[in-house]
């Protein structure tokens, strides 16, 4: 585990993130895998990383900000407005929202959960 020590500057790009294949029951199409690292258990705060592909997902609630990459979040229910994630984008998710996430470049983001 990577710790966010107060007063230390961490590149967020320096962060190795462990990846495993998403389970095949969430997999819609590709071969994604998926991984994350907690900066700070308490706070909630951490790296999360996905290669191309897609998945179904079911959210927890989680604001989060993309770093690289790019992908689109399709909300399954509640039935909202896709939205595409590039770098600088900032999104709020509640918990239960399902979505389908395609990643077509490798997606990183940092979340506080």
């Amino acid at each position: 585990m990577t710790e966010l020590d107060p007063g230390i500057v961490l590149a967020v790009s320096d962060v190795e993130v462990p990846l495993t294949p998403a389970p095949p029951a969430q997999v819609v199409s590709g071969a994604p895998a998926t991984g994350s690292v907690d900066l700070d258990e308490d706070m909630g705060m951490g790296v999360w990383e996905m290669t191309p592909g897609a998945l179904r997902d079911v959210e927890i609630d989680e604001v989060f900000v993309v770093v690289a990459g790019s992908a689109t979040v399709e909300f399954v229910d509640p039935p909202l407005p896709a939205i595409e994630l590039v770098p600088g984008a900032i999104v709020r998710l509640e918990s239960g929202m399902q979505t389908v996430w395609t990643v077509r470049e490798t997606l990183r983001k940092v979340y506080l959960a």
